[in-house]
């Protein structure tokens, strides 16, 4: 089986670098877990199917998104991650018009791993600064 940090590189690297919808029940166990997503009661996302919408959402939103592992660390079945999200906003994904800005936040994330999959996911992104860097909100001490 490979090892917790070489399929968390091929998660971002095929699921979101090269937008392969394919690679996510590839890459995600059945009933894995991801916590920290933008979801309406704040309750994990759960399974293949309840990420589609979320994977859909934003790659409609950032067509070029980009997610680079900067730093990693390994313990057994876990990694932990810190990414920087790149992109510019030129779809309606997240129900706003496009306002070709450009997205540039930083991230962690870590997974349990096992059998090769993604088991349990927790997401710490800065979606704040996403939001502001496209108009969706006004972030306090940022011009507009």
């Amino acid at each position: 089986m490979p090892a917790a940090l070489e399929v968390a590189r091929e998660w971002f690297e095929q699921v979101w670098n090269r937008g392969s919808e394919e690679a996510i029940a590839r890459l995600m166990a059945p009933d894995a877990q991801f916590h920290g997503l933008p979801t309406p009661d704040g309750s994990p996302v759960i399974g293949p199917d309840a990420f589609k919408p979320f994977f859909r959402q934003f790659r409609q939103a950032f067509p070029d998104i980009r997610i680079v592992i900067e730093r990693s660390v390994t313990e057994g079945d876990m990694v932990a991650l810190h990414c920087r999200v790149t992109g510019s906003h030129r779809g309606d994904g997240l129900g706003i018009a496009p306002s070709g800005n450009r997205l540039d936040i930083d991230g962690m994330a870590m997974a349990r791993i096992r059998d090769g999959r993604i088991v349990e996911a927790w997401n710490c992104f800065d979606f704040l600064s996403l939001y502001g860097q496209v108009g969706l909100v006004q972030v306090p001490g940022t011009a507009r």
